[in-house]
């Protein structure tokens, strides 16, 4: 959430750079409950100590054995006022919290004003696009002589957007994942396997709830309620959930391969059709906690760790700095990596990195201790590094060949026993 004394101190800044995100963002509401909630509390202070006041004098009376029952119905009145006070500070106080909540992260000074995608920012390159003397194929229709996935069994386990992955292709999948968790591993990340379902106060910790509640998977058994991780940043970051880390300790660099679950899973139709976007999907996820000096190191950490394993599978991508109207809610800073698919015609974000500042962390209570010094907020980053359906895609219709079979990248054979290329089935197999 963003620190409700910078919106006091200048309302009309924080409402103008929201605006630059999401057009209709509106502050009032929240200044308004911050006013009451305040103006109850100074009246609650002044309360208590006139009540302090009026007690001693009924001491003194009673003391002196003089009548003093005017006083202790002054003291009855003020302490019946602050009771309701309190009852209506408590149940202002959660509304404001949902109202601040529902606000995106500001946006950086220095980032493209717009809110259309089209004028994101490329500042690296690498490799070009394929060219083919052949009429190349989407991955769909590759894989119906390589059986490297089954969508119609799929669906009739799961229902439309659910993936299933068999033989060289489940095995294909592994030999992605394996080789992401090896190369963090090797570059300093701490591995983890965290649980895939969490609890609600994690899931808006990391800003999914309440702004995206309609995207969520929930799975309810009795009176405990649990949520399905739409991104392994929201089990990373509940991990330090209410605690205080020595600033000694930072920068924490952590990786997670998940199953990563959304209801969202896009248009129906040739351009989102197979593994483009689905309700199940394969991700590590990189996750760092850092003091705020720190964070824009660790930020182009996290950027050239998802560009190098582009690279070390040979793959044409460009890096987008995003717009701040295409940026994720909990960001301050993204940039996406994007690898072109030939089989859809365009780029699709395969790793999106994003500095959050201290907006994830302010919601998780997560601080660090400097010396002496009262604790304070950490940063938090997280970028994908990477997600694999997309990046299957890409493997299959770049690497593809004339007679319908695929070339292994060489990062990927090692964790396929050697093997070298994908080739089609002469006879489909009944499975």
């Amino acid at each position: 959430m963003i620190d409700i004394r910078l919106i006091r101190k200048d309302p009309a800044l924080v409402q103008q750079r929201l605006q630059t995100k999401v057009a209709d963002a509106d502050i009032s509401k929240v200044l308004s409950l911050d006013e009451s909630i305040r103006s109850k509390k100074t009246e609650v202070e002044q309360l208590k100590a006139k009540r302090n006041d009026a007690s001693n004098t009924i001491g003194r009376l009673k003391r002196e054995g003089k009548e003093c029952g005017t006083e202790m119905n002054e003291v009855s009145a003020m302490a019946d006022r602050i009771h309701q006070l309190d009852h209506e500070i408590a149940l202002l106080e959660p509304e404001l919290i949902d109202e601040l909540a529902r606000l995106p992260n500001l946006p950086y000074d220095d980032i493209p004003v717009s809110p259309d995608p089209k004028d994101n920012v490329m500042v690296r390159s690498f490799g070009a696009r394929p060219t083919f003397a052949f009429s190349a194929k989407n991955h769909v229709e590759l894989n119906e002589r390589l059986g490297l996935f089954d969508f119609e069994r799929a669906t009739k386990i799961s229902g439309s957007g659910w993936p299933s992955y068999k033989g060289l292709g489940a095995r294909l999948e592994w030999a992605l994942l394996n080789y992401m968790v090896d190369f963090h591993v090797k570059n300093g990340f701490t591995q983890w396997f965290p649980p895939i379902a969490v609890k609600k106060e994690v899931l808006f910790a990391s800003g999914q709830l309440p702004k995206f509640a309609n995207q969520q998977y929930k799975v309810t058994d009795g009176e405990q309620e649990l949520y399905m991780i739409p991104t392994a940043e929201v089990a990373l970051n509940g991990l330090l959930m209410d605690e205080i880390i020595p600033e000694e300790s930072l920068p924490l660099k952590f990786i997670a391969y998940t199953p990563c679950f959304r209801r969202e899973a896009g248009a129906a139709g040739s351009q989102e059709r197979g593994l483009i976007r689905t309700h199940q999907f394969n991700k590590v996820e990189m996750f760092a906690f850092t003091t705020p000096e720190q964070s824009p190191e660790i930020f182009e950490e996290l950027v050239h760790s998802a560009e190098k394993l582009v690279e070390g599978l040979g793959l044409h991508y460009r890096s987008m700095l995003l717009t701040t109207g295409d940026m994720s809610f909990a960001s301050a800073k993204t940039i996406d990596v994007e690898v072109w698919l030939p089989g859809q015609d365009r780029y699709y974000e395969v790793s999106s990195i994003s500095n959050c500042t201290d907006y994830q962390s302010r919601r998780s209570n997560t601080r660090l201790r400097r010396g002496n010094d009262k604790p304070l907020l950490v940063h938090t980053l997280n970028g994908s590094g990477l997600a694999t359906s997309r990046l299957m895609v890409a493997l299959l219709e770049n690497n593809q060949q004339p007679d319908g079979s695929v070339i292994i990248p060489e990062a990927l054979r090692p964790y396929l026993g050697g093997l070298e290329r994908l080739t089609p089935q002469a006879t489909p197999r009944y499975i």
